[in-house]
């Protein structure tokens, strides 16, 4: 998980067992299912193909406070069955509401702030521009 509310999934074909003995049940590319919890909306990875070729995928924009599910299975040649996909849970700290509550502290220190040269002037206004007049 990235600093920035990104997923980087990186894998390598070891584990999945010996590459295959014949060129005929060679590789052919990735499956990739995706799935958050608890939720009924579907995920925007959901069944993607990648080559053969991909060792890495990038999953941006995740949501924070979700445990996501993301499942990979390597797709062969019809001679090789293929393997059982292998998943990978995580969860994804909330930053956005992290930066909502340092904004809305600085708002509202700004506004305090403002407030009290609010007050200032008019304290000033009252004692020494309504006092004389009310002398005279």
């Amino acid at each position: 998980v990235l600093r920035n509310g990104s997923v980087l999934l990186q894998w390598g074909l070891r584990h999945w067992g010996p590459p295959p003995p014949r060129p005929s049940a060679a590789l052919r590319g990735f499956a990739l299912n995706c799935s958050w919890d608890g939720t009924y909306t579907r995920f925007p990875c959901d069944s993607v193909e990648l080559g053969a070729a991909c060792r890495d995928y990038l999953l941006a924009e995740a949501h924070g406070s979700v445990r996501y599910r993301l499942c990979l299975q390597p797709r062969y040649a019809p001679p090789r069955p293929a393997p059982p996909a292998q998943c990978v849970e995580f969860r994804v700290e909330p930053a956005a509401m992290r930066d909502i509550v340092v904004a809305m502290t600085a708002v509202g220190g700004s506004i305090c702030v403002m407030l009290v040269f609010i007050c200032l002037l008019v304290a000033y206004i009252t004692e020494n521009l309504m006092s004389p007049a009310l002398a005279r």
